[in-house]
């Protein structure tokens, strides 16, 4: 059997720092069958790329339990309908195990139901339900109505630091205060005589050493099982030997009446107590990163007016199918993509194409889920629904990139694995200096040093440096319409030197439209002929002639006779009139004298337009010129990206002297001409080998050979066609300054990630020598532990206030 690869998503739980994300990382990859493994601690995610044919995602999941983490997991229920024997049930079990996401399917027949088990990363019950149906059975979904907020289990764990955290606060304030009263500077302060007393103490620290602190020992027990190390580690390691330290102290007082003040029963708890609220703080930030993904999922509409068996019904959007017929109302969102079959109206397309001003739709036009319907009623056909719309693929893009590494992670992941080890071991050297060098003897010393080197060590700021700059740059983009591929291609973006544009619907609109009327006679009467000639012809120079005649309100005619003569023109009779639409060389076949005219015939021609001579009743009568015209914003996206410092190539198939006309009204210098499609790729490796960092800028479909072979592919998409296998970057706008917005971002993105790990490994490099030399008591190397996490992703999240 060969080979059937799949990818899987997992949402993971248990994460504590960089090193829990490689160790799973790295156990992964040792599996038979996994090709490709990549962990995000940020979005606590797991993508995996395995062969289907030897193992399944309940292997994976497996595996992530065994390495001590919890894999996210829903349960639905379905009723099903038409099963009549044991084959019906073990039909469908079959086909639903078989659905990449599902984990586990059991069905029932006695009870005609199936309880399914599945990653909701991956898969949605209405797809599960879609499958049953698709297998010739009925299904309807089980569910129960859940608060959407105790339904997040991000949500849910934030609840539950914060109880954690509040505890652990109320128990550790008292032995603050205690330990407030010991500093010179501090000793106005009153300290009731009971907080001194060492079992008053320990009652207090107990619990959030033991209740409150099991998280960190269940953690680090799981971590050195699987032969790892983590932050659970340090902060085990270092809140335990306070603790048990003083516990002995304590003991040894018994039968003692002076009350103890060398204890540290306040260095353990008010360590944990700071650890919780930095990993609450980071939490929230955390969830705030994510945000992009939120507010595009809040675009969508929640339901949708079908027509089922001539009834008119609201159904939830999930319940839509391919094929349906659906009513929208003015005001109303467009659920689905989809095809108008009647009506006519403005749509708001703004949230996806970035297009402020409203589109005109009518019969047989495209529209596309989630845009607004600004006044008229719409009838409908879905095309697209669920995973397949535009807006899903948009979130599809987003989610993959901000869960994707860039290559910058790499080095902070390999120090990361290798991180605790040598922090132990570092921690463990400052105790015996300590104890038998700087303060021979004094346990307690070489004790509170060895507990600030554990704390102040934490790698959690070096793993989330990298992962949410990713997600917050990569969504702050794809507000704006820029969809990056990938974090390798957020990164590599930021080296560009050089930009290839396509011209025909990049630089151009990709239309041709009219643009030139020259004649002697009557303007009106003149196009009214030369329009009813062209209305039956399908060229599209015809097709765009005919627009721009209608759009100036000139009335047509249907011709009495028509002829199109490949290679040469049109030959129509309208209104008892004899009309002649074509080259030079039709002209001529008609003994037509039209040297006078040939020099204005060659300007048009120079300016890039195709134009065409018109003879009326065996006379000629004038000319007519269509264009591709620039975009509106093309000069000016140009002049960005020379100011950026790029250099600005323009590549195309057509002739030389059109090519060179477009090009100077766009503002580009460098221009390739007749260029094959096949040739674009090589032009592409040409400037590659000269040392150049090439972005290619295409439609996605023509280009798709020059865009895969450039260092990096940007598709131009409307929204509906967003080429995403083409290109590493979309740019759903079809407005070149979608171009320097990416590349911009991408720069922006790279320096907050630098200036990230800067600080995570500054922090550190700097912060172990401190409190191995004694400066940092072991309460504030946690409180700075706590702080370089939250300050790492809050210079993250900097990156969605970005304007471009």
């Amino acid at each position: 059997m060969g080979e059937k690869v799949l990818e899987s998503h997992f949402q993971i739980t248990g994460m504590t720092c960089a090193a829990c994300s490689a160790r799973i990382e790295k156990g992964l990859k040792k599996m038979d069958g996994v090709e490709e493994a990549n962990v995000n601690l940020a979005l606590e995610k797991a993508t995996v790329k395995f062969d289907a044919t030897t193992m399944s995602p309940i292997d994976i999941q497996n595996k992530i339990k065994a390495l001590g983490y919890d894999v996210v997991t829903e349960k639905s229920e379905l009723d099903i309908t038409g099963m009549t024997c044991a084959a019906c049930s073990a039909r469908i079990e079959k086909g639903l195990n078989k659905m990449d996401g599902v984990i586990h399917a059991n069905v029932n027949l006695a009870l005609e139901k199936a309880n399914i088990e599945y990653n909701p990363s991956v898969i949605s019950p209405i797809e599960i339900m879609q499958r049953v149906e698709k297998l010739g059975y009925g299904a309807t979904i089980k569910t129960e109505e859940n608060d959407q907020e105790t339904s997040d289990y991000r949500l849910k764990e934030i609840k539950k630091q914060q109880v954690k955290f509040i505890f652990s606060l109320i128990l550790s304030l008292p032995l603050l205060w205690a330990m407030a009263g010991h500093f010179r500077f501090t000793s106005f302060l009153y300290v009731p005589d009971v907080f001194m007393n060492p079992w008053f103490q320990l009652v207090l620290a107990t619990p959030v050493q033991i209740v409150i602190g099991r998280q960190f020992y269940v953690g680090a027990y799981k971590a050195l099982r699987n032969k790892s190390a983590n932050m659970d580690v340090l902060v085990a390691l270092g809140t335990s030997a306070a603790y048990f330290y003083s516990l002995y102290l304590s003991i040894q007082s018994i039968g003692s009446h002076a009350h103890m003040v060398d204890l540290y029963f306040e260095t353990s708890a008010v360590l944990i107590t700071l650890i919780l609220l930095g990993k609450l703080f980071e939490a929230k930030a955390k969830g705030r990163s994510s945000e992009a993904i939120k507010k595009l999922m809040g675009l969508q509409a929640k339901t949708a007016t079908v027509i089922r068996a001539d009834q008119e019904m609201e159904i939830p959007l999930e319940e839509v199918m391919t094929g349906d017929t659906i009513l929208v109302k003015p005001g109303e969102k467009i659920p689905v993509d989809g095809e108008i079959l009647d009506g006519q109206s403005a749509l708001d397309e703004s949230m996806i194409t970035g297009e402020s001003v409203p589109v005109d739709k009518t019969i047989g036009d495209i529209v596309i889920g989630s845009t607004v319907n600004k006044n008229g009623f719409l009838k409908m056909k879905a095309t697209k629904v669920g995973k397949e719309t535009a807006l899903a693929q948009i979130i599809k893009v987003v989610e993959e990139a901000q869960g994707s590494k860039a290559p910058i992670q790499r080095l902070a992941d390999l120090i990361s694995g290798i991180f605790v080890p040598i922090v132990v071991s570092i921690a463990m050297l400052t105790f015996l200096i300590w104890y038998f060098l700087v303060a021979p003897g004094d346990f307690a010393e070489a004790l509170e040093k060895l507990i600030a080197v554990l704390v102040i060590a934490c790698p959690c700021a070096l793993g989330l440096a990298t992962p949410t700059s990713i997600m917050a740059g990569s969504g702050r983009a794809a507000e704006y319409g820029v969809l990056f591929k990938g974090g390798e291609h957020l990164e590599m973006t930021h080296r560009v030197d050089t930009v290839i544009l396509d011209k025909t619907g990049t630089i151009t609109n990709g239309t041709p439209v009219l643009t030139d009327v020259i004649s002697d006679q009557a303007e009106a009467d003149f196009l009214s002929l030369v329009g009813s000639a062209e209305r039956q012809s399908e060229h599209p120079l015809a097709q765009a002639i005919v627009e721009g005649i209608k759009d100036k309100q000139i009335p047509l005619h249907t011709p009495s006779a028509f002829e199109a003569i490949p290679g040469y023109g049109v030959k129509a009779c309208v209104d008892g009139r004899e009309v002649l639409i074509g080259t030079r060389r039709l002209m001529m076949k008609y003994t037509i004298e039209i040297n006078h005219i040939l020099p204005d015939m060659l300007q048009l021609e120079k300016q890039g337009k195709t134009a065409m001579l018109v003879a009326i009743d065996g006379v000629y009568a004038g000319i007519v010129a269509v264009a591709d015209t620039i975009k509106d914003t093309s000069s000016q996206a140009i002049q960005r990206l020379k100011e950026l410092g790029l250099d600005v190539i323009m590549m195309t198939g057509d002739n030389e002297q059109t090519a060179q006309a477009i090009a100077k009204l766009a503002g580009v210098e460098h221009v390739i001409a007749e260029v094959l499609p096949e040739g674009k790729a090589d032009e592409v490796k040409k400037l590659q080998h000269q040392g150049k960092k090439v972005a290619m800028v295409g439609d996605g479909i023509n280009d798709a050979p020059a865009l895969a072979v450039a260092d990096i592919g940007m598709a131009i998409g409307t929204g509906t066609d967003v080429a995403m296998e083409a290109a590493d970057i979309t740019l759903i706008r079809g407005d070149l300054n979608s171009i320097a917005d990416a590349i911009f971002m991408s720069k922006k993105t790279i320096r907050n990630i630098r200036q990230n790990l800067f600080w995570a490994f500054g922090y550190n490099t700097i912060g172990i020598p401190i409190a191995a030399f004694g400066f940092l008591a072991p309460w504030l190397a946690g409180a700075a532990m706590a702080f370089s996490s939250v300050s790492v992703v809050l210079n993250a999240l900097r990156l969605q206030r970005v304007k471009l």
